[in-house]
């Protein structure tokens, strides 16, 4: 029995689309730098473990970075119209996975409690969880005053963390002495639990009503 030509071609054409399609989101502006955003978590990891003062000002300066690139990627893609499917899974993946390697890797350094850090990491993996299911239902939850307060939050703390030094700080007439940035980051990672929580609760609340609503309107 002969094949015709037509049922070999056919199949093949979409596969080739989406290849291409895939290659050139990889390479717009905006995913590249999320995916250096990626690449940055092992440099940042290596000066954190060094675990001296010097290197720890070299791993915030590598984290600032990555948090800039996080701000910077999001505008671009929006600005050059190339926001892509590729980049909506990288980009928040990239967010979570500097921040949980940071907590994780400050567990052992005695600069934050591993409970905190358990509870940030289930939240985390709860939310995105939910808004994955939320988004196989047609339901985009968008994230909340709550949540973006919590991830600054945490940004700033994760850094005063990987300073990990008591430091003089002054500025001109003030002068504020000794402090501790390992409190001061601990404290804002704490404070940050808080929204985390609320924000988990909020995100909760908004996929039940917007399922709820769905199933209404197909009854």
């Amino acid at each position: 029995m002969t094949v015709p030509d037509s049922a070999i071609s056919k199949p093949a054409a979409p596969a080739a689309e989406r290849r291409r399609s895939l290659a050139e989101d990889a390479l717009n502006l905006p995913n590249m730098l999320t995916m250096a955003r990626i690449v940055m978590i092992p440099v940042f990891l290596v000066f954190l473990d060094r675990n001296t003062p010097r290197d720890g000002v070299w791993a915030s300066l590598v984290f600032t970075a990555a948090a800039i690139t996080d701000l910077l990627d999001g505008y671009l893609a929006r600005r050059m119209g190339v926001v892509s499917v590729l980049g909506k899974f990288l980009d928040p993946l990239a967010d979570k996975l500097i921040v949980m390697a940071a907590l994780v890797w400050c567990v052992p350094m005695g600069r934050i409690s591993a409970w905190v850090v358990v509870v940030l990491l289930a939240r985390e993996l709860s939310v995105t969880g939910l808004r994955s299911v939320a988004a196989s239902e047609g339901v985009v939850i968008a994230a909340g005053s709550e949540g973006k307060t919590k991830t600054a939050l945490q940004m700033i703390g994760i850094i005063c963390l990987v300073l990990g030094y008591p430091y003089h700080l002054s500025y001109g007439f003030l002068d504020l002495g000794v402090v501790d940035l390992v409190h001061v980051g601990a404290m804002l990672v704490y404070i940050s639990l808080g929204f985390s929580i609320v924000s988990a609760t909020q995100y909760t609340r908004l996929f039940g009503a917007a399922v709820e609503a769905k199933t209404r309107r197909i009854d």
